[in-house]
């Protein structure tokens, strides 16, 4: 049981991919006698581990086993969205808490995030076959440009496949044609700690990352993804490592433009996920952003004095 004499109901940690985020909240959850809960919207997957970046043995390390929920509990090939994350957020917080534990949820899923620290409630979208029939026309530029209409997004995604596309304008049309029939979601006080790299840094980790896991059987996982009966459409549809390695497998591009398009896709992918946590920012939230080259003994320091009242946050 831990002292829990704190405002705060959880913390959050935030930031770009290659931030060194899970590290952190490991290392808070050893300080604290925490759980991780990931907001991740791929750990999610069995199987997807590389390309993902779970990290698992990171929840070991230093002879203390940091426990961790929502990673490995869906099969790859299935689509997880935010709905089911929100429920199984609440699952593992509850399980957590009940156990005297001090929930860290952990991250670069902004809209994943956001849905928990504001409360989002909402409601399952069922797939709109006549509405997908007329979107299939469509570039994904014109998808794009569908979607960046609506006054208020309830779902969004990496809209790099015209898949994720559709499916965001879907669920969209949805919330416009239902009458508002919303579930409660609890609002929790969260710490909410981002990790600050310099951006010339984090280029360089990524880019390093990369060609680590490359090495470490990227493009095998991948294969035995395939070999074992997921479609090259379904794994392109989760973007990125999956979608460019599967493409480069499929011979539909070569190892060397793969390799330079996957790195500057991931580029492109943690801007964006800064111009989501800046966006949070302007939606409320206040993100408490740390230094990523601090020592680590510093950093916790610091999130401890947030946590318990004496900074003012």
């Amino acid at each position: 049981m831990q002292d829990r004499n704190s405002q705060f109901d959880l913390i959050s940690v935030v930031g770009p991919t290659a931030c060194g985020k899970t590290a952190l909240a490991v290392a808070i959850a050893r300080e604290l006698g925490g759980e991780i809960i990931s907001a991740d919207s791929r750990q999610v997957y069995r199987g997807m581990d590389i390309g993902t970046g779970k990290d698992i043995a990171e929840y070991s390390e230093g002879g203390i086993s940091v426990p961790y929920h929502l990673i490995d509990i869906v099969d790859a090939g299935e689509k997880y969205n935010l709905f089911e994350f929100q429920r199984d957020f609440l699952c593992a917080y509850n399980d957590i808490n009940a156990r005297g534990a001090l929930p860290i949820m952990c991250g670069g899923s902004g809209l994943y995030v956001e849905s928990v620290l504001k409360g989002y409630r909402l409601i399952p979208v069922p797939e709109n076959s006549g509405l997908r029939a007329q979107l299939e026309e469509k570039s994904l530029e014109e998808l794009t440009e569908i979607l960046a209409s609506y006054k208020q997004l309830h779902n969004t995604t990496d809209v790099d496949t015209k898949k994720r596309a559709i499916r965001a304008i879907e669920i969209e049309e949805h919330y416009a044609r239902t009458p508002e029939k919303e579930r409660e979601f609890p609002m929790l006080r969260s710490l909410l700690i981002g990790v600050d790299v310099d951006r010339e840094v984090r280029r360089e980790r990524i880019s390093r990352r990369l060609r680590a896991r490359i090495d470490e059987g990227l493009i095998e996982e991948v294969k035995q993804l395939l070999e074992s009966g997921i479609t090259p459409e379904q794994l392109i549809y989760y973007g990125l490592e999956y979608k460019f390695v599967t493409l480069y497998i499929t011979g539909a591009m070569s190892l060397d433009d793969m390799v330079k398009g996957l790195e500057t896709a991931i580029h492109q992918f943690a801007k964006r996920q800064m111009t989501w946590f800046r966006g949070m920012e302007r939606r409320g939230l206040k993100i408490n952003w740390i230094d990523a080259s601090l020592p680590i003994d510093e950093k916790i320091h610091i999130i401890k004095e947030m946590y318990y009242g004496n900074i003012t946050t």
